[in-house]
């Protein structure tokens, strides 16, 4: 134990660098929030772990190395989804992303769904989190 007191419903699971496993991730997500009887915002969650979870493939899980995804739903209703991988980079949103390309927008929409996100470190690589109030 790590003294921290642990939140009434947290889950992790730990996915391959495969591009199968951003659909496995939404799925586990999906699985959770319905567990959790959380309705509200799902769509807006499922679409920020896909992002997440795409990010992390394309740009922060190395060869041979997995990512992690946790939820926590504390008492108030706040969910934290969090994607660890291993890489390291800096995570930044485009200031103006190029409406011909096919990336630079997940940063985006994490910001437009999200009450919060942010990074934080880990020893290897990076943690991407961001918070819904989920009930209200």
């Amino acid at each position: 134990m790590n003294g921290k007191p642990q939140l009434p419903h947290t889950r992790e699971a730990f996915y391959r660098r495969d591009r199968r496993s951003v659909r496995l991730a939404r799925e586990f997500t999906r699985e959770s929030l319905t567990d959790w009887a959380v309705a509200e915002r799902s769509d807006d969650v499922l679409l920020c772990v896909s992002e997440l979870a795409t990010n992390a493939l394309l740009h922060g899980v190395p060869p041979g190395r997995r990512f992690a995804l946790r939820l926590a739903l504390d008492t108030d209703g706040v969910l934290r989804v969090e994607l660890h991988d291993s890489g390291p980079g800096e995570i930044r949103v485009p200031d103006d992303p190029v409406p011909e390309s096919e990336h630079g927008r997940g940063l985006l929409l994490v910001t437009a769904l999200a009450d919060k996100w942010g990074v934080g470190e880990r020893n290897p690589g990076k943690v991407v989190w961001c918070e819904f109030e989920a009930r209200g």
